[in-house]
């Protein structure tokens, strides 16, 4: 995959990071004010670029993995195994929430200053519309890393994050609601849908916002939502434009490369390399799937002795936020919500077929066939842990769902994270809370 900085240019919008008081933490300096297409073109990359890698942190916290007590890179990671938010070890990795409201000041300089200066055209358009779409997906990500997952009956008084709309470092960032946070997503999707006007990008620039992508994430905002129509409506939008899936019986490729036919969005890495040589996949993950009938098995796993190395994630060209096989389970979860139960099904064995062997979709299809609703429930859960296996949607999809008691062992010792455990709401990094007193 073509690297980002390739589509970096050096002269606009020098912008750094230092420990100035407030929240941001961002200081600009030496400022240079982009005025053409390419240089306003060149700071939302630049936003694209620093999006972090959190999604790799949030498998460290589910049932997914194991850790590997003899790694020279466990104690960045031991402490958030352990779910020890509160006073962790100082080596311990903290979770980006400083970079993402990063990636939001470069979408606000697109969004506040590009719009204005630029000359009406599709190309602006477009810019400004992905500005939108990105600025969105960092608000979902903070809001369901660093506060209570959405209840529509609590959302109105839920403590949510800061929400930052302008380029102003001197203003007082004060945590809004939930649903406050919620209202600005839908609104910034809607925004990006009046100005987006590329179904797809082409492979190399595919880290960029399209149709598709933007309607992904906004059938995955509608679903943690709950508002199963308009995620389903959402899909089946992308699904128009994009439907596409690897066959596993035809050839063993990870779906997650970028290149696949099944990418939509290709900006984050869900496994990162250090984690790799850090973790093995847990025993959960390995009991989830079937290691005779189930063709992701051999592709996602490496036995390493009595246990399994992941072999997902951790290249360039694994990037991969969206991709087509969520939009079916997506429109198979939703369907069933609405209680189409025959849809959901159709839905299920359409995606299924192309990842299990014949005779393990033989049986299969029986199985689902036969299956009532709270069986065909727990049946696309398990399909979602198999298929998105550390590529970042576990930790997430916990959250929104059973929240189920997760014991990890380290070191001879077990530890617990209960159901329904304050901790599946993480601690904002306290460096964070010590420059802004009202976190």
């Amino acid at each position: 995959m073509k690297k980002f900085s390739k589509y970096i240019l050096l002269f606009v919008a020098a912008i750094a990071v230092s420990s100035c008081d407030d929240y941001l933490d961002i200081t600009p300096i030496g400022r240079v004010i982009p005025e053409t297409l390419d240089q306003y073109r060149a700071v939302l990359t630049q936003g694209y670029v620093t999006y972090p890698e959190h999604k790799s942190l949030t498998a460290v916290r589910t049932d997914e993995l194991t850790m590997n007590e003899f790694s020279d890179e466990i104690n960045v990671y031991r402490d958030i195994y352990l779910w020890k938010d509160i006073n962790p070890d100082r080596i311990t990795t903290t979770f980006q929430y400083q970079d993402l409201y990063t990636v939001i000041f470069y979408t606000n300089v697109i969004i506040n200053e590009a719009s204005q200066k630029l000359a009406e055209s599709p190309e602006k358009r477009q810019l400004v519309g992905e500005a939108y779409a990105l600025r969105a997906m960092a608000y979902f990500d903070l809001i369901n890393l660093f506060a209570k997952p959405y209840n529509v009956a609590t959302s109105g008084s839920d403590k949510g994050v800061p929400l930052a709309l302008e380029i102003d470092l001197e203003q007082v960032f004060v945590p809004q609601s939930v649903e406050v946070i919620y209202n600005q997503i839908i609104s910034d999707t809607n925004e990006a849908k009046n100005l987006i006007n590329i179904d797809t990008q082409t492979k190399g620039i595919n880290y960029r916002f399209s149709k598709a992508a933007l309607y992904t994430l906004e059938s995955r905002v509608y679903l943690y939502q709950q508002q199963w129509q308009k995620s389903l409506d959402a899909a089946n939008k992308a699904l128009s434009i994009n439907s596409n899936l690897v066959d596993l019986k035809a050839t063993s490729v990870f779906a997650t490369k970028y290149d696949s036919k099944e990418s939509i969005l290709a900006l984050e890495d869900g496994y990162i390399n250090g984690l790799k040589g850090a973790s093995y996949a847990s025993p959960d993950l390995i009991a989830a799937f079937s290691k005779t009938t189930d063709l992701r098995f051999p592709l996602y796993f490496l036995a390493s002795g009595s246990r399994f190395r992941i072999q997902k994630g951790g290249n360039d060209d694994q990037k991969c936020t969206f991709r087509t096989s969520e939009l079916y389970l997506t429109k198979a979860e939703t369907s069933l919500k609405l209680n189409k139960l025959a849809d959901a099904k159709t839905t299920v064995l359409e995606f299924i077929k192309n990842r299990y062997t014949a005779a393990g979709y033989t049986q299969l299809e029986s199985d689902i066939n036969a299956m009532n609703a709270a069986d065909l429930t727990n049946f696309i859960l398990e399909e979602r842990h198999r298929e998105f296996a550390v590529e970042g949607q576990r930790w997430f999809d916990l959250r929104r769902t059973s929240q189920k008691q997760i014991v990890h062992t380290f070191d001879g010792d077990n530890y617990t994270l209960m159901q329904n455990d304050p901790r599946y709401t993480i601690a904002i990094p306290a460096n964070v809370r010590l420059n802004n007193p009202n976190l």
